[in-house]
């Protein structure tokens, strides 16, 4: 297996974040966030380089590790503009895997599960089934969207196998802002698949197929075991859980 290349996506929504601050560098456990997530990228042995994009880059230059493997480059205004320019430009050097710097639980196992069950799509997502967090963290508060046999949440982790992605990227546009409302994303990936959704006419694994097939492109719903994989910090609720796992107490 070819390492990949990855994008760590450390920027601010043009609409702000729900903790004040640059969320990136809220230390989490003692720890700057955007570091949790740089570390286990580092450590695992199927990642290659890592590049870190941020509006301020002076901010997080002085964090960063002095490892060659890593590279600092400046963001767009959206991640949606942000990864359609690299496409547009042939910056990426595929497979790549794309999370962000509030995914601070994220270890080299949830890494090598994901990579495993991107490994030859067009595009991955990872996904966690509610009952399995549920069964871990019962007072978790997440973003579900329904499908036949289950309930989701997106997992902040994304995998890149080819430049078919930009058929997918203006889609995103319409809904980045709203990504935690799961109407606007089925929406905008098509009236059929919102339909398909509310009547749980489809599972999963056959919705993200039927998206692909419309576009052109292979889709793949990787579903995470690891419950935590599911849990990023976006409210303080969130950074509480998180260190509380952190430290033995959830």
């Amino acid at each position: 297996m070819s390492r990949w290349s990855a994008l760590l996506l450390a920027g601010s929504r043009p609409s702000g974040d729900n903790i004040m601050g640059h969320k990136a560098l809220i230390e989490v456990a003692g720890v700057p966030m955007l570091l949790r997530p740089l570390g286990a990228l580092l450590e695992s042995p199927l990642i290659g380089t890592v590049c870190v994009f941020a509006q301020d880059l002076d901010s997080l230059r002085p964090l960063l590790p002095d490892d060659p493997r890593v590279e600092l480059r400046q963001s767009l205004g959206t991640i949606a503009d942000t990864i359609a320019e690299l496409i547009k430009a042939k910056a990426l050097d595929y497979p790549v895997l794309v999370t962000t710097a509030d995914h601070a639980l994220l270890d080299t196992a949830m890494i090598a599960e994901f990579i495993a069950g991107a490994e030859g799509a067009d595009l991955a997502i990872a996904m966690v089934e509610r009952d399995t967090l549920m069964r871990r963290f019962p007072n978790s508060k997440r973003t579900w969207i329904g499908f036949q046999g289950g309930r989701y949440s997106g997992a902040n982790l994304f995998a890149f196998g080819s430049d078919k992605v930009t058929r997918v990227i203006d889609r995103w546009r319409i809904v980045e802002q709203d990504r935690k409302k799961g109407w606007r994303v089925l929406a905008a990936l098509g009236p059929a698949l919102l339909l398909g959704a509310v009547l749980k006419l489809r599972t999963v694994d056959e919705s993200v197929a039927a998206v692909g097939s419309k576009l052109g492109l292979s889709i793949r719903a990787v579903q995470m075991s690891d419950p935590k994989a599911a849990i990023d910090v976006d409210k303080p609720a969130d950074l509480e859980l998180v260190e509380a796992i952190l430290s033995g107490q959830a």
